[in-house]
């Protein structure tokens, strides 16, 4: 297999992560995807009732899944925030602007109706590039940039 085919993964503590079958992260050539992340640290749920604190440590712990390749916050390109409630859009904003007002990536956000823990508000996606944080471009302005026309 050549070198830009190679497939690496990551692990963590998750308790779901052996029972279904997944790993937290995939790098896949300069791809890397982090799985959904609730608020949990080692199995315990963080900020319970806030979905703010929430937010950010789903963030925290798919960022550190990051880390074994070498890459943060300035390489991701995409994110997705999943809520069981639209009321929480603005925290769980606050939260995501605060991580990557400076790197604005690609982003999503969808209410669901629940996750395995009745208590979660929210979960987390990631995907980064490598190479992403030297590209470093500033984002273009509105009817500037290659989708202008």
């Amino acid at each position: 297999m050549s070198p830009d085919r190679r497939v690496d993964r990551v692990q963590s503590d998750s308790p779901w992560e052996d029972s279904i079958g997944f790993a937290r992260a995939v790098a896949a050539g300069d791809r890397v995807l982090v799985a959904g992340t609730l608020p949990l640290s080692e199995g315990v749920l963080v900020g319970e009732g806030s979905p703010y604190e929430q937010a950010k440590a789903a963030f925290g712990t798919a960022l550190g899944a990051l880390e074994p390749f070498g890459l943060g916050v300035a390489d991701v390109v995409r994110t997705r925030m999943y809520l069981t409630h639209a009321r929480d859009v603005d925290e769980v904003g606050r939260a995501h602007k605060e991580l990557f007002g400076q790197v604005r990536p690609a982003a999503t956000l969808v209410v669901v109706s629940g996750f395995v823990d009745s208590r979660v508000l929210v979960e987390v996606e990631l995907e980064a590039l490598r190479g992403a944080a030297r590209a470093g471009s500033e984002p273009a302005a509105p009817g500037e940039g290659p989708a202008a026309g």
